[in-house]
């Protein structure tokens, strides 16, 4: 047999390339498929919205029935006008609002000036809180504007809404920070 060197390279390349698909175990025998239990099979399975941006998407979140209720899975919603059931990398994390063992769950207070941050009783917090908005809000209400208008208004205190409250919890902080006479009022998606 004579073979010329462009015929041998070629023969020895088809040679290799055969070798190597061979070598990834490629077989063309019959395969048995086998069915897998899903994980979210005996989960409840609750629609919610993102919390993250302006955009509402919406997401689907199982959760388990074993009384713990902790989060199992969360995808997008495919009969959810928005996004038809695609989420962003943010959207797809939602769980770790919940299931993060780095969140913190106890107030944490840093005194002016210092640079530790220490942890104190949620009784303190609020009433700190609750004493701070009163003094502001009395320092700087204003009941007349300059042409005498009843305005009722605090220019002291301004808000800045979360993505992270659903309806109604900006309904309940929205009504109280108007109650109070905050007009400053903004919320994080549109800054």
């Amino acid at each position: 047999m004579k073979v010329n060197r462009r015929e041998f390279i070629q023969i020895t390349g088809a040679t290799a390339a055969g070798l190597a698909v061979s070598g990834l175990g490629f077989d063309l025998r019959p395969v048995k498929a086998r069915a897998q239990m899903l994980k979210t099979r005996y989960a409840k399975e609750t629609t919610t919205i993102c919390c993250y941006c302006a955009v509402g998407c919406g997401a689907i979140v199982h959760t388990s029935k074993k009384g713990d209720g902790r989060i199992i899975n969360i995808e997008g919603d495919p009969d959810h006008v928005i996004n038809r059931g695609s989420l962003c990398s943010k959207g797809a994390a939602l769980a770790q609002l919940v299931e993060n063992d780095q969140r913190i769950t106890q107030p944490m207070y840093r005194a002016p000036y210092s640079k530790e941050w220490k942890k104190v009783s949620w009784d303190w917090a609020l009433s700190e809180i609750a004493k701070r908005v009163k003094s502001t809000r009395n320092a700087t209400f204003e009941a007349k504007n300059a042409k005498g208008q009843i305005v009722n208004r605090t220019a002291g205190i301004a808000s800045v809404g979360s993505a992270a409250l659903d309806n109604e919890e900006c309904w309940t902080y929205q009504a109280m920070i108007r109650a109070i006479g905050v007009t400053y009022i903004e919320h994080q998606a549109r800054i």
